[in-house]
């Protein structure tokens, strides 16, 4: 077994470089896990993939506890888990400091640019996902039904999008299993419906608590639940400054769900920030740290196979239906022209993220100059 400091500096070090979201941070932890270090063999490895995909809220966070948690233990899986997740919180959040704390016209003009292409980043998230699961499906009807909720509810429905995926997971469940199980899943379903009281800190861990626990398919399946609640309901940020924490999610390391702390600092400062980073990844590190040694048994568990077989097109359709209200945001027809470029830069020129979104926000830092 690694020490703890060994824990610390590995997966430290994917926190620090792991741009790119969830292929990149799967990708370096396979490399040192089972490639360099042997600590996991390869078949475990994909199985905990798959489990983490069962499991609500940021999937390569989950994955990366887990693995801390399977070679050192519950103190592994903090230190690890951490490690992970600080670095990126860190840049994020001193980047929202910046972008949200009256900044000059340039860095507002570099958040225009990258603000801009994100609804391409969201389409081309989405186009990523679509052929592993659309080659799992048992029903092609059902499949295009589920994809086209998720759609629209992320387009149209803002915080009911949560509702809408634990619909389809339930539907599904109806569909291949007898109505007894519908018990197993129906609290779920009525607390993703749920309201909290007044204040802005409860507003914002109950925004939090979400995206952590019950939202499936994490990363832009989460914006239009956040955009909802921080720029039509309470109002704690614009919906222009609501791009630009969506692009920081992207462009800082670790998981793009650091988007939230964004949201947190517009809401309540550093406090804010920081409570809403917590509540959202605490879910993560109890699911590890209470159910680790039951994954197998989720994994093989014909129910939640079930339940994500809805849940998940339901996930990508609104990963999809998020770059509406996304591009709804847009002001100035240079920033549609930047959205248009971004889509070719993704889709045909197959540049990765991280380099579009500087590339607009380079532009719009040009734009932004020259006017």
């Amino acid at each position: 077994m690694p020490g703890l400091l060994t824990v610390l500096r590995s997966w430290g070090r994917i926190g620090c470089l792991g741009f790119g979201g969830p292929p990149a941070h799967i990708r370096l932890l396979r490399e040192l896990c089972v490639d360099r270090e042997g600590w996991i063999d390869a078949e475990e490895f994909e199985d905990a993939i798959a489990t983490c995909n069962l499991l609500p809220g940021p999937s390569s966070t989950q994955l990366a506890i887990f693995t801390a948690w399977r070679v050192r233990g519950p103190a592994g899986a903090v230190v690890g888990g951490l490690a992970f997740i600080v670095p990126g919180l860190v840049a994020i959040l001193a980047l929202a400091a910046l972008f949200l704390g009256g900044p000059p016209d340039w860095v507002l003009g570099a958040g225009a640019g990258a603000g801009a292409a994100v609804a391409a980043v969201a389409v081309h998230a989405g186009w990523g996902l679509t052929p592993a699961s659309w080659g799992r499906r048992e029903s092609t009807a059902r499949w295009a039904v589920y994809a086209a909720a998720g759609a629209a509810a992320a387009a149209l429905l803002g915080p009911w999008v949560v509702v809408v995926l634990l619909a389809c997971g339930l539907v599904e469940l109806i569909v291949r299993h007898p109505a007894r199980d519908l018990s197993a899943v129906l609290p779920l379903a009525v607390a993703g419906g749920g309201t909290v009281g007044a204040g802005a800190l409860l507003s914002l861990a109950w925004t939090s608590f979400k995206v952590g626990a019950l939202s499936y398919g994490g990363g832009f399946v989460i914006i239009p639940l956040m955009q909802a609640d921080a720029v039509a309901e309470h109002h704690w940020m614009s919906g222009s400054q609501f791009l630009n924490a969506v692009a920081l999610g992207q462009v800082t390391p670790g998981p793009v769900v650091h988007t939230v702390a964004v949201v947190g600092y517009a809401a309540a400062g550093l406090v804010g920030g920081l409570l809403a980073a917590v509540v959202a990844f605490g879910p993560s590190f109890a699911f590890v740290l209470l159910g680790g040694r039951h994954f197998d048994r989720l994994r093989a568990d014909r129910r939640a196979q079930a339940f994500l077989a809805g849940a998940g097109p339901a996930a990508i359709g609104a990963i999809y239906g998020s770059a509406v209200p996304l591009a709804r945001e847009l002001t100035d027809a240079w920033q549609y022209a930047v959205l248009a470029g971004a889509a070719v830069a993704l889709f045909v020129l197959r540049r990765g993220v991280v380099a579009v979104l500087v590339t607009a926000a380079v532009v719009g830092t040009a734009v932004a100059l020259a006017s």
